[in-house]
């Protein structure tokens, strides 16, 4: 008799989020009543803003709660278009572009309509822990490329271009990046792009993070709107979740060459038929801007929180991290102390409550995670426990 539990597709072997571990242990010892410090969170501690939750709600009692086409709404795409346009540099069309139930899925509907067996997909790492499992599920070979901190934790074209070859098909750039918060300078932007075009390969750039840059001297630069030649080969991904303190209403979009484009709608109306009719009227007041004030003072207040956490961490003894640049996490490298990041976690949150993310499925062993989307007070306090958990190890 065939036994049902054996896997053999690719989606099979997937294996569960990290990140939920250490969280759902740390929820369970605050319901107990412990006062757990949490730097886990990888989404703005602020409300969604009153003009985008207003216009959801006029959606819906204006009974706009059917079908929209698979790639949504024709008017939430053409405002997206000239938004990639104003900001971003991108020229495209409302065609190339996919409304989608959430950035991350975005990502993996485009890594899906383009990757299967027998492609190589380049990754830098560290890395976003979801993006290998979503290499995973199409069957396509990962290659990792390792960065470095003396380096801004960016891919080295020189190594880029040693790792290339006939099967390559796509390189996932992040930037600026999740876990390490680093901001991709031009000049590495450009290298790639002469790489890419030359060797023929597709760049999946993952920009969800774009608004949350704290130098002026180190803008974000999407990589599409280097030359025409990059254009045609960049699939954009952005969404509201971070910039609009969105992460609960599920809504991302991409833009692509038309010929993926197509594949992706296509492969999204068998998966998900359309994202969510009303949230799409609320990512619509997000692109008019109107709620630009509440994401202007989102963005002063992590640049603020940022500085903060890294001045406090940076001065503890055995604990190396640099400034992030972008996006809102500190990654710290712990390995000076001799644990695997998990243990070194899981003895942290027993030892000071202390809850941090441990870096091995992000590419980043002996390194952790501290999320600065929480209050300064938070970040004090956490500061505190880290040192005093690195002094208990010291001894």
């Amino acid at each position: 008799m065939t036994d049902l539990t054996i896997a053999r597709g690719f989606m099979n072997g997937l294996t569960p989020s990290a990140t939920l571990a250490i969280s759902a242990k740390a929820k369970e010892m605050a319901a107990s009543g412990a006062d757990i410090c949490s730097m886990c969170a990888g989404e703005p501690d602020f409300d969604t803003p009153r003009a985008i939750k207003d216009a959801c709600i006029q959606a819906l009692n204006e009974g706009k709660v059917t079908y929209t086409p698979a790639s949504g709404l024709p008017a939430l795409r053409k405002m997206a278009a000239e938004k990639f346009a104003r900001e971003n540099n991108i020229k495209c069309t409302f065609e190339q572009i996919v409304m989608s139930p959430g950035a991350k899925f975005s990502v993996f509907a485009a890594i899906a309509a383009l990757c299967g067996p027998g492609d190589e997909v380049i990754i830098g790492a560290p890395y976003w822990l979801s993006y290998p499992e979503m290499v995973k599920c199409t069957g396509a070979k990962l290659v990792e490329l390792n960065t470095r901190a003396e380096n801004n934790f960016e891919i080295d074209p020189a190594e880029l271009e040693q790792a290339v070859n006939e099967n390559t098909k796509l390189l996932i750039l992040n930037t600026p990046s999740n876990p390490t918060g680093a901001v991709y300078r031009r000049s590495t932007l450009e290298a790639i792009a002469e790489i890419a075009v030359r060797r023929n390969f597709m760049v999946l750039s993952d920009e969800i993070y774009e608004k949350l840059v704290y130098d002026p001297a180190k803008p974000h630069i999407s990589i599409a709107s280097l030359n025409d030649e990059i254009a045609g080969r960049t699939i954009t991904i952005n969404g509201f979740s971070k910039t609009y303190a969105m992460t609960g209403w599920r809504m991302g979009y991409s833009c692509s060459p038309l010929w993926l484009t197509k594949r992706i709608i296509a492969f999204q109306s068998h998966t998900t038929s359309n994202p969510t009719t009303f949230a799409q009227y609320g990512a619509m007041a997000a692109l008019e801007g109107k709620a630009d004030d509440e994401v202007n003072a989102m963005i002063k207040a992590f640049a603020e929180r940022g500085k903060l956490i890294y001045e406090l961490v940076s001065a503890i003894k055995g604990v190396k991290c640099i400034r992030p640049d972008g996006a809102f996490y500190l990654l710290c490298d712990v390995s000076s102390f001799g644990l695997s990041s998990r243990d070194f976690c899981d003895k942290m949150l027993e030892k000071t409550l202390l809850a941090a993310i441990p870096c091995e499925a992000f590419g980043a062993p002996g390194c952790i995670r501290l999320s600065y989307a929480c209050s300064e007070e938070n970040i004090r306090k956490a500061a505190r426990r880290l040192a005093d958990f690195c002094e208990m190890l010291s001894k």
